[in-house]
């Protein structure tokens, strides 16, 4: 008998929920084959079979269990059947008649009114379909037996008039369910960046005409030559890496009494999975290509919701990325991720009237927010970083050369 144990996620991580076994207790399994995908307060992990065998579950789903834990066991003496024996029918019973055939039996003796049956064509219904899914029978139910015992008994010539049918009144639940280790943490965690932080937003928004018409022109190259499709986060990626260096106070962060800068940029690009928010971190984007972020952030965005991402992954931003826009949001202010002290907020882009050279024109908008940490970041430096970002996106040719230079050497200024 070979123990699967609970393996340990990172540092300071005690204990894990078990989410879902992804094999049935009993069942015949492959060394190295995922048998459980486990949540702790910060990701989720899985956890394979160290060798083949059959395997005995120990604790179902939901169960929160400590690092180390056995959580079940492999017996390596069995091997996998060939094949399965066929599953005889059940023979039919000559004493009395299933609810199916007494269901079909009444269903043969109800009359069905014209514009009834016309329903019934039009949904694919059978008599069967309407009588199995009755939940109960009311007093109107058994008013249409006595009416239509009474109907056989009338000329047929007076008019029949059917009773209104009772509405049914939709049932009211509640379903509750205990909270996840990463949603708890999760929790807590905003709760304690919006009590311990003097955080503040600015906004702008961003004339998404160039980085649109560039990318409609190219994405097809583009995915040719790289495997991945051009989005507009590679952009904003690297646009951000750019303000990062030119505003090192917004790429910093606080420890005690002391504000620790960076001269790289690790920026975490939050992604919703079925889990919950994870951000991801892509390292040195500073020196990356917009290929090189795209082809980062759909491998990582991959690996979270595959519950594949380590917690290694998630650690040591330094600055972070969300887009709202892809859930429709307008505006928004994010919260930062800690211990980082600013965030970038994304939205969806919305055609609006805009002036432009003294005329109204239709251009497509984004609005862009920065949350900051407002104890190390002064009011002069976000507002800088954001319109750089601006900049940038607007004249995307910049990416290349931030400072402009190339144009004052090309002018001889």
């Amino acid at each position: 008998m070979i123990e699967i144990k609970v393996p340990t996620p990172g540092e300071s991580i005690s204990e894990v929920e078990i989410g879902s076994w992804l094999v049935e207790s009993g069942s015949y399994v492959d060394r190295d084959q995922d048998v459980v995908s486990l949540e702790s307060e910060k990701a989720s992990l899985t956890a394979s079979a160290p060798e083949s065998g059959k395997i005995e579950i120990l604790f179902p789903n939901g169960t929160r269990v400590a690092v180390g834990s056995v959580i079940a066991r492999i017996d390596t003496t069995q091997i996998r059947e060939s094949g399965t024996q066929p599953v005889k029918k059940p023979e039919k019973s000559t004493i009395g008649l299933t609810e199916q055939a007494k269901t079909t039996e009444v269903a043969a003796a109800v009359r069905i009114t014209p514009v009834a049956r016309e329903m019934m064509h039009a949904n694919n219904l059978s008599v069967d379909d309407i009588i199995s899914g009755l939940r109960r029978i009311s007093k109107t139910e058994v008013n249409l037996v006595l009416d239509a015992g009474k109907e056989v008994q009338k000329p047929h010539s007076e008019p029949v008039i059917e009773p209104a049918i009772e509405p049914t009144l939709p049932t009211r639940q509640e379903n509750r369910k205990v909270m996840s280790l990463l949603r708890e943490k999760l929790s807590e965690r905003l709760v304690a960046v919006k009590n311990e932080t003097a955080m503040l937003t600015t906004f702008n928004e961003i004339d998404m005409s160039a980085v649109m018409d560039l990318r409609n022109r190219y994405k097809s190259v583009f995915e040719e030559k790289n495997k991945v499709k051009l989005g507009f986060m590679s952009f904003f990626t690297l646009a951000a890496s750019r303000a990062l260096i030119a505003y090192p106070q917004v790429n910093s962060q606080i420890n005690g009494n002391e504000i620790v800068s960076f001269n790289y940029c690790d920026i975490g690009i939050a992604v919703q999975t079925p889990k919950g928010l994870m951000v991801p971190v892509l390292r040195n984007t500073q020196a990356m290509t917009l290929a090189q972020i795209e082809q980062g952030i759909s491998q990582m965005a991959a690996k979270a919701k595959d519950n594949k991402i380590s917690i290694a992954e998630l650690q040591g931003g330094t600055f972070s990325i969300t887009n709202g826009g892809t859930f429709g949001s307008l505006m928004s202010t994010p919260i930062i991720n800690p211990p980082q002290s600013a965030i970038l907020g994304m939205h969806n882009i919305v055609d609006r009237p805009v002036a432009l050279n003294g005329q109204v024109v239709i251009r497509p908008m984004m609005y862009v927010a920065l949350s900051y940490d407002h104890r190390l970041i002064d009011g002069k430096d976000s507002v800088g970083f954001l319109k750089t970002i601006k900049d940038l996106i607007e004249n995307p040719v910049k990416l290349l050369d931030p400072s402009g230079q190339a144009e004052r050497t090309l002018l001889g200024i």
